[in-house]
């Protein structure tokens, strides 16, 4: 009895070590842009708005591409506009996020709204801020694919 009693407490005392010294105490949230808390974010998602459709691609550098057509093209056409080099940025610790995008100092911003007031809210917003920061374009937006 003594001896199962002692071999108890020895393979808990010995056991418990391990994963104590493995933990880090002070976890690297930066490492991968902070997302890895939030929404799985997709690589690829295609949204519409009133005047607007508009494709947002992970690149394989980790930044993202904006892409953009009059909303009754077909996105299989040229776009008319296409910015490179957009960030995601995690917006509180709800899960939404918006990607950004800049061209020329004309600000591009797709946020996502998993939170919010109303359950018939779009699930993304496209704004445009124009050079003196004023917003010139702001439009709800649903996914066509994602």
């Amino acid at each position: 009895m003594i001896k199962k009693l002692l071999f108890g407490v020895f393979c808990v005392t010995h056991f418990s070590w391990v994963p104590a010294n493995d933990l880090k105490q002070n976890p690297d949230l930066k490492k991968n842009n902070g997302t890895e808390f939030f929404q799985n974010v997709p690589k690829t998602v295609i949204i519409k708005t009133k005047k607007f459709k508009v494709r947002i691609d992970k690149q394989p550098n980790g930044n993202y591409l904006y892409q953009s057509w009059g909303a009754n093209t077909k996105i299989t056409a040229k776009p008319s506009m296409i910015i490179g080099e957009g960030n995601l940025i995690p917006d509180g610790s709800g899960g939404n996020y918006y990607f950004e995008f800049n061209n020329n100092g004309t600000i591009y911003q797709v946020w996502r709204n998993y939170l919010t007031a109303s359950a018939k809210k779009a699930p993304y917003t496209l704004v445009v801020i124009n050079n003196q920061g004023e917003t010139i374009v702001k439009q709800d937006a649903y996914v066509v694919k994602n």
